[in-house]
């Protein structure tokens, strides 16, 4: 079940309020996205010297990289109130109507999973957005009239996994928008040592390293390991989180040196013993294995392309040279598959760039 994997980027009800303790309040104490946080500096400054409310931000990029921690560190540094709700939260118009006019001036709202807003919800939010303002119609049939109602100056913060799934209206109603990008081993490390100060752990170095490398690039999933890891040690060590009782944990865990968990890696050796290493379509893998599609899509093959362990290829998915090798088999195909698995590639990488390209 994805619910239990140990490296799933989304988090649990249960783990999100031992995530708020390990959550930065400030900008200089957030580690990673400096392109992000370094122009959010520029912008919360200009607004504050202003006395206006900052423009509207969207975030979007994977779950678990720190977008609902960078929305409340803007609020903490504006001196402001923030409300935090979800897309899927606001059932009707009369919900959002609710939240708005409870709001104070230069207040942030926050909602996470912004793409899945409601249509006639978030048509409401165009004109509270551009004009403070909600349109609000009364009564029915002929006597039905409509009313506009002022609210507070507010900053709205979207965030989304699938800001193509953001229909352009809405997106083009925010000033400021931010991609975040997966994180590097050594900001992880950085990541690890704080949370591992914050909970009153001492953690070696190399064991350090080891769970960065292990993270898959997500701040989210390095503080998961390094809580389940820490019980590791103080069940089985000394309480000091040393290399040899964090190989023992992530042996136990099931997670390699790269991140990969049981079904990672069984869906690269169903595809290289079944089908000769592809390609193959993604709905015979997830038969195969019994999975959903959309399972296979959403929580494993981003991070297998990411790695270069996968390829996605016009005729299907394809494990790469780097794929065998990580399963310790040897690549048997010669330079003329390759050359066509890597003209394909180009392919399925121009589609994905135009449409990034049409988004930005």
């Amino acid at each position: 079940m994805e619910s239990e994997r140990i490296t799933q980027s989304s988090a649990g009800a249960a783990e999100a309020g031992q995530e708020v303790l390990l959550r930065p309040q400030h900008l200089e104490d957030f580690i990673g996205q400096t392109d992000a946080k370094g122009n959010l500096k520029v912008f919360i400054e200009a607004a504050k010297l202003r006395g206006e409310p900052l423009d509207h931000v969207l975030f979007y990029g994977p779950p678990g990289l720190g977008k609902t921690t960078l929305a409340g560190i803007i609020a903490n540094e504006l001196g402001v109130d923030i409300k935090i709700t979800s897309g899927p939260a606001i059932g009707r118009a009369g919900d959002l109507a609710a939240i708005l006019t409870n709001l104070n001036d230069n207040d942030v709202l926050f909602i996470d999973e912004i793409h899945r807003l409601n249509r006639s919800v978030e048509e409401v939010l165009y004109s509270a957005m551009e004009d403070y303002a909600l349109d609000i119609i009364i009564g029915k049939g002929p006597s039905a009239r409509s009313i506009r109602l002022d609210i507070a100056r507010f900053t709205l913060i979207g965030a989304t996994t699938r800001a193509g799934s953001l229909s352009a209206p809405l997106r083009d109603r925010f000033g400021v928008i931010s991609k975040f990008e997966i994180y590097k081993k050594e900001e992880l490390a950085d990541i690890i040592r704080r949370s591992a100060r914050l909970m009153g752990v001492e953690i070696d170095e190399d064991a350090t390293l080891l769970m960065a490398q292990c993270s898959r690039g997500t701040p989210r999933i390095a503080n998961r390991l390094l809580k389940r890891i820490r019980d590791f040690s103080q069940v089985r060590g000394n309480g000091r989180i040393d290399l040899a009782i964090t190989e023992e944990g992530l042996k136990a865990l099931g997670v390699d040196s790269l991140g990969l968990e049981r079904l990672d890696r069984e869906i690269l050796s169903t595809i290289i013993d079944r089908f000769g290493g592809g390609p193959v379509g993604i709905d015979t893998i997830a038969a195969s294995i019994g999975e959903e599609r959309i399972t296979i899509e959403d929580a494993y093959e981003p991070y297998l392309i990411q790695t270069g362990l996968l390829y996605r290829t016009q005729k299907g998915r394809m494990v790469s040279r780097l794929g065998y090798e990580h399963m310790g088999l040897r690549y048997p195909y010669e330079d003329d598959r390759r050359e066509i698995s890597e003209s394909e590639e180009r392919t399925g990488e121009g589609e994905e760039k135009d449409e990034q390209i049409r988004f930005v």
